[in-house]
This record gives C-alpha cells, sequence and structure tokens, in this order.
C-alpha cells in the first residue's frame, strides 16, 4: 500500500515538472502556483519509496 502511494505522488510530481516546461515553452507565461505545488509532491514520493524500500528489507530478515 505505501509503495503504491509513494509511486503515485511521485508520478503526479514528474508530470508536473514536465507540466511545468510544457506551459513556460507553449505559452510562453510563467506556470501557474499550483503546477509549483504538485512538483513538491515529487521528493515526498521518493522519500516515501526509500522509507517502504528499507522497512520491507527489515521485515524480511526476521
Amino acid at each position: 500500500m505505501l509503495l503504491r502511494i509513494a509511486m503515485g505522488l511521485f508520478g503526479i510530481g514528474i508530470i508536473s515538472v514536465i507540466a511545468i516546461f510544457a506551459v513556460t515553452l507553449i505559452t510562453g507565461n510563467a506556470p501557474g502556483v499550483w503546477l509549483y505545488l504538485l512538483a513538491m509532491l515529487t521528493p515526498v514520493g521518493l522519500l516515501l519509496g526509500i522509507f517502504f524500500a528499507l522497512w520491507s528489507g527489515r521485515q524480511a530478515r526476521k
């Protein structure tokens, strides 16, 4: 469950980073603040994924 959440947050973050560049290239205007806020989900998803990997590795040793 945690891995799926981490992948979802990371995916949303990466898509928003791509959208930031696309909006800038296509329109020439600065993208909205909401895209920047969504881009901040990328490191959150990455950290959750690392936490899941470490946590599941500890459980396998028992």
